[in-house]
C-alpha cells in the first residue's frame, strides 16, 4: 500500500500540502490539507479502526499494527483529496507527556538597555532548561528509570511582564524585572521513536510532534496574539483523556490520564460477561429504546461506575493546577469518548467541582468543528467533535512551517526560538 502511495501523482506543488495524523487508541484520523496564504482548507479525509492490541494509554504498542492502519486512513483521504502530501504533524498523547507552564523571574543587570533577541533567547532558554528537568524527574519517577529521556515537543508564550506591566511585544521595552511564563510539553524519547518510525514507513516528512491537548487550545485559539479565549478543554479519547487550561489566550498547563472509551466499554463487557466487540456496540447504542429495560438497568451500572472514576480522574487533573487563582467557568469537550452522552451529562449534573476553585458552576459543552479558527473544511466530511484533535495538529503544523521560513522581525525570532 506504501507503493501505491508513493507512486500517486500531483499536479501541484507538494509544498502546499499538510498532513494531520492523529494516532488515537480507538481510531487513527488523517486529514490532508491545502494552505492558500494564511487559510488552511482541508481537502482529504479518512479514518481508519485500530485494533486492540495496537496502542496502550495513548502510546504505540505495535509500530506495524499502527503503520498498517495509517495507511489506511492516508489512502482514504488522498484519494478524496486527489493529491498526495508529503509533510505529516502527528499527535502525541499518554501519561508520560508533560505539559506545564513555567514562570521565570529575570533580574537585569542593565535596565536602561533596551531589551533584543539575544537577551531574550538566554531567558527562554533558561525556562526550557527548567522546565525540562521537571518533566525528567517526573517521568523517572512514575517509571523508575532514572535514566529515562525525555524531548521537548510544544513550546509557547504565555505571558511576559516587564517590572509588572504586561507586554505582548518584549523587544525594545526597558524595565529591570522581567517574568515570562511559557508553556512547555515533554514527551519520552520512546513514545516520540515510535512516531518517527511509522512516519518513516509511509514515506512521510515528519515536521512536528504535537502534544495533542495542546494542538486542541491551538485549534480554538488561531492566529490572535492578543486572544482573551479562557476555557478548560477535554479531549477524551479511547485510551487517555487530556485536558488544556487555557487563560486569557495562554496555555497554563496540559495534563493526561489514562482513562477513555476503551475503560467503559470494558467495564461492560466485565459486567454483562460480553466480548469486546459486543460491549462496544452497546456502549455506542445506550440511547437506543429497543434495549431491553433490564439490560438497559445493568448498562447503565456499568457505565455509571467508570464514570464515578473518571471524573475523579478529572477532579485531580485540574486539582494539579495550584498555581491559578480559579479555573475557567467553561469547559469544551471533544474526542470521541466525549459522545458518550451520560459523561457529558455527569460534568454537567454531578458535583464533582465542589473542592475546585471554580467561582461558579461550569458549563459543558462540545467543541464544533465551525468554531475552529482559519481551518475550513470543503469536504463536508468533518460534521462533530471527534475531529477537532486532528484539525488542531494541522494548526501546530501550520505554525511549525511559517516559523522555519526566514523571520522578517526582531518578533518572529524570539518566536522561532519557541518552535520545535
Amino acid at each position: 500500500m506504501v507503493l501505491d502511495r508513493l507512486f500517486k501523482k500531483t499536479d501541484k506543488d507538494e509544498h502546499q500540502y499538510l498532513v494531520g495524523l492523529d494516532i488515537g487508541t480507538e481510531y487513527i484520523k488523517a486529514l490532508i490539507a491545502e494552505i492558500k496564504d494564511d487559510d488552511i482548507e482541508i481537502i482529504g479525509v479518512g479514518r481508519a479502526q485500530q485494533n486492540l492490541g495496537d496502542m496502550h494509554q495513548g502510546a504505540i504498542a505495535d509500530i506495524a499494527g499502527v503503520v498498517t492502519n495509517c495507511e489506511a486512513a492516508l489512502t482514504e483521504a488522498e484519494d478524496k483529496a486527489g493529491v498526495q502530501a508529503k509533510r505529516v504533524i502527528i499527535g502525541i498523547a499518554g501519561e508520560l507527556v508533560k505539559g506545564v507552564t513555567n514562570t521565570i523571574r529575570y533580574r537585569r543587570p542593565q535596565p536602561d538597555k533596551p531589551l533584543d533577541v539575544a537577551e531574550m533567547e538566554f531567558i527562554i532558554e533558561k525556562v526550557q532548561e527548567r522546565a525540562q528537568g521537571k518533566a525528567q524527574a517526573q517521568i523517572a519517577l512514575e517509571t523508575g528509570n532514572e535514566d529515562v529521556e525525555v524531548k521537548l515537543v510544544n513550546s509557547a508564550l504565555v505571558s511576559i511582564h516587564i517590572d509588572g506591566y504586561k507586554v505582548s511585544n518584549p523587544i525594545g521595552f526597558q524595565g529591570r524585572d522581567v517574568a515570562v511564563q511559557i508553556y512547555t510539553a515533554f514527551a519520552p524519547m520512546v513514545h516520540i521513536g515510535a512516531l518517527e518510525k511509522v512516519a518513516d514507513e509511509l514515506a512521510l516528512e515528519l515536521i512536528a510532534v504535537a502534544a495533542e491537548p495542546f494542538a486542541v487550545s491551538r485549534s480554538v485559539l488561531g492566529t490572535d496574539a492578543n486572544s482573551n479565549f479562557t476555557a478548560i478543554l477535554i479531549d477524551c479519547g479511547g485510551g487517555t483523556t487530556d485536558i488544556a487550561v487555557v487563560n486569557d489566550g495562554g496555555v497554563e498547563g496540559t495534563k493526561m490520564f489514562g482513562i477513555g472509551g476503551r475503560s467503559f466499554t470494558r467495564m461492560i463487557a466485565t459486567d454483562l460477561d460480553l466480548g469486546y466487540k459486543e460491549a462496544e456496540k452497546l456502549k455506542v447504542n445506550t440511547d437506543n429504546g429497543y434495549i431491553k429495560p433490564t439490560l438497559k438497568r445493568k448498562l447503565d451500572e456499568a457505565i455509571d461506575k467508570t464514570l464515578e472514576v473518571w471524573l475523579s480522574g478529572v477532579e485531580l487533573a485540574l486539582g494539579d493546577f495550584d498555581s491559578v487563582d480559579h479555573l475557567p467557568n467553561r469547559i469544551l469537550l471533544c474526542g470521541g469518548g466525549a459522545s458518550l452522552q451520560q459523561l457529558v451529562d455527569a460534568l454537567a449534573n454531578q458535583p464533582w467541582y465542589k473542592e475546585l476553585p471554580f467561582t461558579k458552576k461550569p458549563t459543558i459543552q462540545h467543541i464544533k468543528p465551525s468554531d475552529v479558527i482559519g481551518i475550513t473544511d470543503t469536504t463536508g466530511d468533518i460534521t462533530d467533535h471527534t475531529f477537532i484533535t486532528v484539525m488542531g495538529l494541522l494548526r501546530v503544523g501550520y505554525d511549525t512551517m511559517v516559523s522555519n521560513q526566514d523571520a522578517h522581525g526582531l518578533m518572529d525570532k524570539v518566536n522561532r526560538l519557541l518552535k520545535i
